[in-house]
């Protein structure tokens, strides 16, 4: 049976919601698993993670993690695995895991496979081609990687009894410092992360500019207390920034309530939430690819229905 470790990220000691869907996962593929995090005074995090069924909670805490730089990151990552005997590392599909997971896999010579959305008998199921294609790959070598999808995966119930939290002891000297943090810019938003909202309302190319944007989606955004997404279409054209943008390339979601706001539902977007439970669609042209995925669909041209929606649900 593989000894699985999961990797707990992150932001700021806030941690993310789908460390519990690796776990998940972990928990199915090899019965039982260790949680690993990382970063500097994340004691409270810590305690977050102690009723989420692992074995042990693994805390590498110390002032050179203070910042998830990949090369520091991925060098923890690595001792702990040779240190514990870890034979199958697992994090949720993210902007953290893709920088620090692959560094980490390179340095205990480990192969990795991403996006994974089911194991079987040993062979890991993958999607490819934005989602039209389901690949089973299997991993040579002791040591396998994974980085897996949230949305696949439903997080367990709080257990009744807390996990033991042990240290790992950082060698700050003989971290690798290929890289140095400068500086971070974050916009602060009363609105919730699109990867872990229930319900999302998401822009397309119908809104002509950032007023516009702002004024209906994130209107019935607010009016729901929804989290905001975007097509690549406006981040392109420079309307949106890239943080907001759902899809292939893009941040993957799987809220309970997806509302397409003249969104057409080229395939690229469709990879970004095609886990949605329910999903909305307002678009003047009835054609539009969105209609075909949609649960429910309202043929209407946005700058007039989405003010008339946000007046009733107000009301």
């Amino acid at each position: 049976m593989p000894h699985a470790l999961v990797i707990a990220e992150h932001d700021q000691g806030q941690l993310k919601l789908a460390s519990f869907a690796a776990a998940a996962f972990a928990q199915q593929a090899a019965g039982s698993f260790d949680f690993l995090l990382l970063g500097a005074g994340v004691g409270a995090t810590a305690e977050a993670l102690r009723k989420a069924g692992a074995k042990t909670v693994l805390v590498a805490d110390d002032a050179e993690l203070a910042q998830p730089l990949a090369d520091r990151y991925a060098q923890v990552i690595a001792d702990v695995v040779k240190a514990h005997g870890a034979t199958l590392v697992v994090a949720a599909v993210s902007t953290f895991a893709k920088d620090v997971l692959p560094r980490a896999a390179a340095l205990v010579d480990a192969a990795m496979v991403s996006d994974v959305i089911g194991w079987e008998n040993g062979a890991f199921r993958r999607v490819m081609f934005a989602g039209n294609v389901i690949a089973t790959v299997e991993l040579e070598g002791d040591i396998k990687f994974v980085t897996v999808r949230s949305a696949a995966f439903a997080a367990g119930a709080p257990t009744d009894t807390a996990s033991p939290v042990e240290s790992i002891a950082v060698e700050a000297g003989q971290l690798a410092k290929f890289s140095t943090f400068v500086s971070r810019e974050v916009k602060k938003s009363a609105r919730p992360d699109a990867t872990e909202a229930r319900i999302i309302v998401s822009g397309g190319r119908a809104l002509k500019n950032a007023e516009d944007f702002e004024r209906l989606v994130g209107g019935l955004a607010d009016t729901l207390g929804a989290a905001v997404g975007s097509s690549r279409a406006l981040v392109d054209s420079g309307i949106t920034a890239n943080s907001l943008q759902i899809g292939q390339t893009g941040k993957i979601v799987a809220p309970e309530l997806y509302i397409a706001v003249g969104i057409s539902g080229a395939i690229q977007h469709m990879a970004g939430m095609k886990d949605t439970k329910v999903i909305a669609a307002i678009n003047k042209d009835a054609e539009a690819p969105i209609f075909e995925v949609a649960d429910y669909g309202l043929v209407a041209d946005v700058y007039e229905a989405v003010p008339e929606m946000i007046q009733k649900l107000k009301k």
